[in-house]
């Protein structure tokens, strides 16, 4: 396969320009570069294994079995089935400080089964897929965990790695059950990233969110026969809905709401004695999005009143935008553009131009997946407007991530066109990217006390001095069964 070196030769021409430090961090980041690429075969194809597997959020069995099964193997210890979580875990190798982790997700997202090849085709016998290319996310920072280890076992590097597996970030909020548990006390930094269509560190915030199952229950009777004794649940929600919808008008703009129907009846004849409506709100302000909460709230009791039914709610997950953190942006920049972004053969370029076809909108020419975009110190006035279980982590201990270009550039997360993009050398190639970025990233962090020092103290400044941490969804157990 037609790989390039270009960053690995840039180190090494940079050598002689350095002290006797820098000779040697440059040296071990070379020498890292060198050895995640030879292990590419390897991680490939663990993330296909993870591909093929297509697990949504706490039934991703084989994808953790797998994972936890590669990290014994390369001298981690493993806890699995942490904070209540059977397919959670936490692996671990060195002692002492600094305490360095790094993230893994691995679950997919049901409705979204795809094969490789760009064009719509649904994998036979799967109803799920890997949409978010968490099956990439797992895999690269496995491979970066592996390779910090090598240098820590080699004494070339001293400190504490911890990688967590996380799952069920699509809607199940694994990470703050991981948070409210404590995983996290005494760890230093945190490092992640995330498939993209794209090469990039972000200090954008992500939404702030609440996801809450609504719950009508009414009377069944005959709907032709004997409606006036039928009291409809079904009547609750829509009624409920109709005046979230036109609550939106009286939002904040940065505000979201959707929803969807999940249980409206079963036969029109009858009316139905209970009804469901899953909704999500979102704001980039936790404490505007929990004030939309409550407005929504009242909406359901107002539905439940208006048409004499009754109405109880369950929070299924909720998570805090992210703290953007400087410091370990610039230095995670700087390893990106020393790693450099995924350059083409002529077969991906022609899979990706088949994949942009399937678009109604310009896409990026292919080429630009092999750039890294500059870092923007400015994104943190700016938001991404999306959720992530990450920002409970990143306002408990000082966090940053970056996207790779795992997709044909121009790609959406949540399509099938990334499920088919990440069973491909091109989802592979960008993963390596990412593996190799964090790597780097986590030599400096064991190298440079400063760094880590630095990063802290602008941790402890923007979270202020009066913050205390408390899960949005509060102390409810984990919603295991939340894909059901």
């Amino acid at each position: 396969m037609n790989m390039t070196y270009k960053p690995l030769v840039a180190l090494i021409a940079l050598l002689p320009l350095l002290s006797a430090a820098q000779k040697r961090q440059a040296a071990l980041k070379a020498s890292a570069i060198a050895d995640l690429q030879q292990q590419y075969p390897a991680y490939a194809a663990i993330a296909d294994s993870i591909w093929s597997f297509a697990e949504v959020g706490y039934r991703e069995t084989k994808s953790t079995a797998l994972l936890q099964n590669t990290l014994r193997e390369n001298g981690f210890s493993v806890e699995a089935g942490v904070a209540g979580l059977p397919t959670a875990f936490v692996a671990t190798y060195g002692n002492g400080q600094p305490v360095i982790g790094i993230l893994a997700e691995f679950d997919a997202l049901p409705g979204l089964s795809q094969d490789s090849v760009p064009e719509r085709k649904p994998f036979p016998g799967k109803i799920a897929g890997q949409a978010c290319g968490h099956h990439l996310f797992g895999t690269a920072s496995l491979a970066a965990a592996v390779e910090l280890k090598k240098l820590l076992e080699a004494g070339k590097i001293k400190g504490t790695l911890r990688l967590f597996g996380c799952p069920a970030e699509e809607g199940g909020s694994g990470k703050v059950y991981m948070v409210r548990a404590g995983l996290f006390t005494g760890v230093d930094v945190v490092l992640h990233w995330h498939p993209g269509s794209a090469n990039a560190t972000s200090l954008s915030s992500s939404l702030a969110d609440i996801s809450v199952k609504f719950r009508f229950h009414g009377l069944s009777a005959h709907a032709a026969a004997a409606p006036d004794k039928g009291r409809s649940a079904l009547d609750g929600v829509e009624a409920m809905d109709n005046m979230v919808n036109m609550l939106r008008e009286h939002v904040p703009e940065d505000t979201r709401i959707h929803y969807v129907i999940t249980n409206g009846g079963k036969a029109p004849n009858v009316v139905p004695d209970f009804a469901e409506v899953w909704y999500t709100i979102r704001h980039r302000k936790r404490s505007e999005m929990l004030r939309v909460f409550d407005w929504v709230v009242q909406a359901a009791n107002a539905g439940a009143t208006g048409t004499q039914t009754k109405v109880d709610y369950e929070i299924i997950s909720g998570e805090y935008e992210t703290l953007a953190n400087k410091t370990l942006a610039i230095a995670l920049q700087q390893n990106l553009e020393n790693v450099g972004g995924v350059h083409y053969t002529p077969a991906e370029k022609s899979f990706a131009e088949k994949i942009q076809a399937t678009y109604a909108y310009k896409t990026p020419p292919p080429e630009s997946a092999a750039t890294v975009e500059p870092l923007n110190l400015a994104d943190t006035a700016n938001v991404f407007y999306a959720s992530t279980d990450v920002g409970d982590i990143s306002w408990t201990v000082p966090t940053i991530g970056m996207g790779a270009a795992t997709w044909a550039p121009g790609t959406p997360p949540h399509s099938w066109q990334a499920v088919a993009c990440g069973g491909t050398s091109i989802g592979f190639k960008g993963m390596m990217v990412a593996a190799k970025t964090l790597a780097l990233t986590g030599i400096d962090l064991f190298t440079n006390p400063a760094l880590v020092k630095a990063a802290t103290e602008e941790f402890l400044k923007a979270r202020g001095e009066d913050f205390k941490y408390k899960a949005i969804l509060g102390d409810r157990l984990p919603p295991l069964n939340y894909r059901d």
